[in-house]
């Protein structure tokens, strides 16, 4: 992930430092600023997910294999909607996923070699 978006989607998840996409309209005009907002509001859509199964006393479990290009196939079953949600990922999108609050936490994590 180019370090550059790597940043812009940290700062969109960070509650102390908001990053206005209004204000900063000229920064998410940009190929990497789109790229960045796609990821961040995918991360966000799973982070919300996983942390509903959790309040509801639901398990939410994520099943994570990696494949010669390096590349994070996650598998997330959610018990409350009777079906799973599958995600490519990059490994930096994943370790952004496992930082945002309350997400590890939340989820039996279950490591899968390739």
């Amino acid at each position: 992930m180019d370090p550059f978006v790597r940043r812009l989607v940290e700062r969109l998840h960070d509650p102390s430092r908001p990053l206005s996409r209004n204000r900063h309209f000229h920064t998410f005009d940009t190929p990497e600023g789109r790229m960045a907002l796609k990821v961040f509001r995918r991360l966000r859509s799973l982070q919300q997910d996983i942390l509903a199964c959790h309040k509801e006393g639901r398990r939410a479990r994520i099943s994570r294999q990696v494949n010669p290009e390096g590349d994070h196939r996650i598998e997330l079953w959610m018990e409350r909607v009777a079906g799973r949600r599958v995600s490519m990922l990059q490994p930096a999108e994943y370790e952004l996923l496992a930082r945002l609050p309350g997400v590890r936490d939340a989820l039996e994590i279950l490591d899968e070699a390739a």
